[in-house]
């Protein structure tokens, strides 16, 4: 009998925490960079080019725009991902565009709002890509959830950067 209760203790606090967890943290933060053989300005336009989004991020299915701006910042697009046999639609929302330096998007779904804040910085005739992103859950049980998940959604974005940085270097 000891033993169940202790058991019980045990699952009882890790519920407290878990739970807890959504109550505290409402925002998980994370930064991948990657360095690119090629001149930023090469890199940038590769970057912004929507027929190239496919190539390094294969799981975006289509991009279509809703209203695109003039100078680009406040353009939304329409974004399917399919991710593990399952289709995701946000809506994606350009905040800042800066050619050669910054780009940064908003990026809207039923479970939460990322930011993806992309920084690209000269380095002679290479260049360094930093992505700084947001994430803010939209339910509470996930909210409780994503900061145990920080380091997945940190490996995948650097997975794409990697991807990235592959097709600007060949």
């Amino acid at each position: 009998m000891k033993t169940i209760k202790i058991i019980l203790s045990i699952v009882t606090i890790l519920a407290m925490v878990f739970f807890a967890t959504g109550l505290v943290v409402k925002e998980v933060n994370y930064s991948v960079e990657v360095d690119i053989d090629e001149p930023i300005e090469d890199v940038f336009t590769l970057f912004t080019a929507p027929e190239t989004l496919k190539k390094w991020m294969p799981e975006v299915k289509s991009l279509q725009p809703l209203d695109v701006k003039e100078g680009i910042v406040g353009s939304t697009y329409k974004m399917v991902i399919e991710n593990q046999g399952q289709e995701m639609e946000m809506t994606e929302k350009i905040l800042a565009y800066i050619p050669n330096k910054k780009m940064t998007f908003r990026f809207n779904s039923d479970q939460m709002i990322k930011i993806d804040d992309f920084v690209f910085v000269e380095k002679g005739s290479k260049t360094k890509m930093i992505q700084n992103c947001s994430v803010n859950s939209k339910s509470y049980i996930t909210a409780c959830l994503f900061p145990y998940f920080k380091g997945t959604f940190a490996a995948a974005s650097q997975e794409y950067m990697d991807r990235f940085k592959q097709l600007a270097e060949q």
